[in-house]
């Protein structure tokens, strides 16, 4: 008996896989881009001549155009486990490592979900839908383990968002950098406590 087989287009196989499996969840990219805000800028800057005492941009150079800066406010627990940034665009906490797991562990601890729920309400007040939530880690241990550790670091704190906003419109960024973009000094361990952290961000909204 001849049997016919039709190809299935790029959608219907979407669509099918969809259908078995179910709606697909964010995890963390193996290979993310750098966080947003720390990309390297197109073009050097014009130098000045520091022997000029007016500081005059040299013959042909011309000024950027005129930009308003964005106004950053950052709130600090007095512990330092938790911090947060507002600036005119963006909300940022960044949720020390142990606070959230045990020592090189991405189990969440008992505590860790109450600080991420105040998180997800924070996020249904500012209307957000669209989250981005990054692992970084010291730079202790190998490059490669920091790698794996943050991701799944980030992707445990993206689950108790995901369950608590329960929102299909809500839409997230998960990556893990490793030691990559420290905040802090990894010379010292207050340092590197800073640097084992995970960041939720979303944009501002009109509350």
């Amino acid at each position: 008996m001849t049997r016919l087989t039709l190809p299935l287009t790029t959608t219907a196989l979407v669509l099918l896989i969809t259908t078995l499996h179910g709606t697909p969840t964010a995890q963390a990219d193996e290979n993310p881009s750098v966080p947003p805000g720390t990309e390297a800028t197109a073009s050097a800057p014009v130098e000045l001549d520091p022997n000029d005492p007016d500081l005059k941009l040299p013959e042909g150079a011309t000024l950027a155009e005129p930009k308003v800066l964005d106004i950053k406010q950052v709130v600090e627990d007095q512990s330092g486990d938790e911090r947060r940034e507002d600036t005119n665009a963006d909300v940022k906490f960044a949720l020390q490592a142990e606070v959230l797991f045990g020592k090189d562990s991405a189990r969440l601890s008992a505590q860790a979900k109450s600080r991420i729920v105040a998180i997800a309400q924070e996020i249904k007040t500012q209307n957000a839908t669209r989250i981005r939530v990054f692992g970084f880690t010291d730079n202790l241990g190998s490059s490669a383990h920091g790698d794996v550790l943050s991701r799944q670091r980030a992707n445990a704190v993206h689950g108790v968002l995901e369950s608590e906003l329960n929102d299909a419109g809500v839409t997230f960024e998960v990556r893990g950098y490793g030691e990559d973009y420290p905040i802090a000094d990894n010379s010292t361990e207050a340092g590197r406590k800073k640097n084992r952290r995970v960041e939720v961000s979303f944009p501002r909204g009109d509350a």
